[in-house]
């Protein structure tokens, strides 16, 4: 099963919670970490990773904060995760993964019936983490009533 890490999870809350404020409106990390009962340590460095790659803007100052740097409708999920996870790993056949690259041999490795089929299902879940975009995940109600 397909999952993210609370890395992305947290990340999500944190783009949620930036679009819910007013034009000119900034959010501390600490203000949200409490708001929604996570860590503030790693929602800081979410933040940061999400500053980086142009999501979230960083405003320093006492009255400092962030906010959303581009339109969630602009973010896909697969970016978004790629972002805080890294590149999507390629399956492997469940097979292959029980013996040893030293020990496995042509017939082993022949032997995985699910080995194309697991990556097709890859493709298609990644092309369909693609067309997401965080407007969904953060509204799905308005994203269906979009189409």
């Amino acid at each position: 099963m397909l999952g993210f890490t609370k890395k992305t999870g947290y990340g999500l809350i944190a783009m949620a919670h930036l679009a819910t404020l007013a034009e000119g409106e900034l959010s501390s990390a600490r203000e949200m970490a409490e708001r929604y009962g996570v860590p503030t340590a790693l929602l800081m460095n979410v933040l940061k990773e999400l500053a980086a790659a142009g999501y979230v803007e960083s405003v320093r100052g006492a009255r400092g904060g962030y906010r959303l740097a581009r339109p969630l409708d602009d973010v896909t999920l697969a970016a978004f995760s790629e972002v805080l996870e890294g590149p999507l790993r390629q399956a492997t056949c469940p097979a292959k993964t029980a013996c040893d690259d030293e020990i496995c041999t042509v017939e082993m490795m022949a032997r995985c019936t699910v080995d194309d089929p697991v990556h097709r299902m890859q493709r298609r879940l990644g092309d369909f983490l693609k067309r997401i975009t965080l407007a969904e995940i953060v509204d799905p109600a308005g994203a269906m009533a979009d189409h």
